[in-house]
């Protein structure tokens, strides 16, 4: 097996997954949890494919899919905020709201069903590090990746600044752990909490843009894949912290490509068995976390 290629795709997998776990990360230091990841992401993924193809950019396209993804954020808000209603229930509703939309949406534009690939679109362009990519391995490895790939990079840093070193990231963080002290200081709750949601959602749309034309300018019904949720899990998994979430992400990135490889050697392991390999490393991750919590309380 050739290690470089399944780093490189660990880097490309797990791309979308820190975009939307840097969401996720915003939601819970608010002390919401985001379910509707998964819907948001989605809709990202097919607002980047229609107004790629209709405006004949894919840059505008990734443009509009974080505005579509922002709108989204803010529809969770009202809903889960002004409104008050249930958190998970809303969130659900979100996300299926998104999967038959945007089916139903590719019927009635598009008369297509299953997978939206427009004829002209193109995908962005790969980006060449000058120097490195003549770097045998670590060329290879770091260098030709799509944009978005190494915007979700910079994103992890970005998101700890803006959370530990930026007044606004202070107060997201106090509405979290406190929010009647967090309003009598004179913070609005309701503010924060719509701020982190919209930036939530305008990261689940970069998250879909990669998905649909980072490497393939198309879109499928489902084509997130659970990841949403995945990307929660690893959020709790690093206890909301930046790096360690994005440390879990890529953590299921590997998994999830091997898992592709496997499949093409010939194993004795059934193809079942390595289809779910990432969520089992999913399942055993949750139950390390509430193993450690117990511990806790033990000691």
């Amino acid at each position: 097996m050739d290690i470089v290629s399944l780093l490189d795709a660990t880097l490309r997998i797990s791309a979308p997954l820190i975009l939307v776990g840097m969401a996720g990360l915003l939601s819970y230091q608010v002390g919401l949890i985001n379910i509707a990841l998964e819907g948001m992401m989605l809709s990202g993924a097919f607002a980047a494919v229609v107004f790629g193809y209709e405006l004949g950019s894919t840059w505008l396209g990734v443009l509009m899919a974080i505005v579509v993804g922002a709108a989204l954020g803010a529809l969770f808000a009202l809903a889960v905020i002004t409104l008050r209603a249930n958190l998970i229930v809303a969130g659900l509703a979100l996300n299926f709201l998104a999967t038959g939309g945007t089916a139903y949406l590719m019927d009635i534009l598009y008369n297509q069903s299953g997978t939206l690939a427009p004829e002209g679109l193109r995908k962005l362009p790969a980006v060449t590090i000058p120097l490195l990519e003549d770097i045998p391995v670590l060329g290879e490895m770091l260098s030709g990746h799509s944009p978005l790939v190494y915007v979700s990079w910079v994103m992890v840093p970005l998101t700890s600044i803006f959370l530990y070193r930026m007044v606004v990231g202070g107060h997201i963080r106090a509405v979290g752990e406190h929010p009647e002290a967090a309003q009598t200081a004179g913070i609005s709750v309701q503010g924060m909490q719509y701020l982190a949601l919209i930036l939530g959602g305008m990261l689940c749309g970069l998250a879909g843009a990669h998905l649909s034309v980072g490497d393939l300018p198309l879109f499928r019904e489902r084509m997130t894949n659970d990841r949403g949720f995945i990307a929660l899990a690893a959020v709790y998994f690093a206890a909301a912290r930046p790096r360690l979430t994005a440390v879990a992400c890529l953590l299921f990135g590997f998994f999830e490509a091997l898992q592709f490889r496997l499949q093409l050697r010939d194993t004795a392991l059934p193809n079942e068995f390595l289809q779910m390999l990432p969520y089992l490393m999913v399942v055993i991750a949750l139950v390390v976390i509430s193993v450690r919590k117990e511990w806790r309380k033990g000691w």
